[in-house]
C-alpha cells in the first residue's frame, strides 16, 4: 500500500511525529556509550592472574588465616609462626592441587612494610588468591 503524502487539508497540523531524529540521537548515544563503557571499567592497567579452566568443585576449601599482630609477630591461624617457619608453611600449602584462599589479617597502626614482607613471602611461595581483611566504616 503506497502512502499519500498531500495531505487534504494543508493548514491542519500534522497527527504524526518525526521520529527519524530520535532514532539518529538514539544511535549516537548508544555508539558513546559502547566506547566510553570499557574505558571508565578499566581506569588502572593491572594483569590480573589467570586462573586454570577446569571445573569448579562443590566443596570450599576453608581459606587459611595469616595475621600480624600491633608488634609485627606472624601468626598462622592462633599460633605465633617466626618469619621461615611462615615461609616453610607457605611452600607446602602451595604444593596441593588446590591452594585455598590466604586471607591476611593485619594491625591497623602497623608499619605497612611488615604487610609487604608477608606478601611477598605468599608470593614467593606460588600462591595467587589473596584476600585482605578490612572493616567497614
Amino acid at each position: 500500500m503506497a502512502r499519500n503524502f498531500h495531505r487534504s487539508k494543508p493548514l491542519e497540523a500534522m497527527s504524526e511525529l518525526n521520529v527519524t531524529p530520535l532514532i539518529d540521537l538514539a544511535f549516537a548515544l548508544l555508539i558513546i556509550f559502547m566506547i566510553t563503557a570499557p574505558l571508565l571499567q578499566q581506569t588502572i592497567d593491572i594483569n590480573v592472574p589467570l586462573e586454570s579452566a577446569r571445573p569448579q568443585q562443590d566443596q570450599q576449601t576453608e581459606p587459611i588465616m595469616l595475621s600480624i599482630d600491633p608488634s609485627g609477630q606472624f601468626y598462622w591461624g592462633n599460633e605465633p609462626v617466626a618469619d621461615n617457619e611462615m615461609e616453610a608453611r607457605l611452600q607446602l600449602v602451595s604444593e596441593t592441587d588446590d591452594p585455598p584462599v590466604i586471607q591476611i589479617r593485619a594491625d591497623a597502626k602497623l608499619p605497612y612494610q611488615r604487610v609487604v614482607n608477608l606478601l611477598d613471602l605468599v608470593k614467593g611461595a606460588g600462591l595467587a588468591k589473596i584476600s585482605l581483611e578490612t572493616k567497614a566504616r
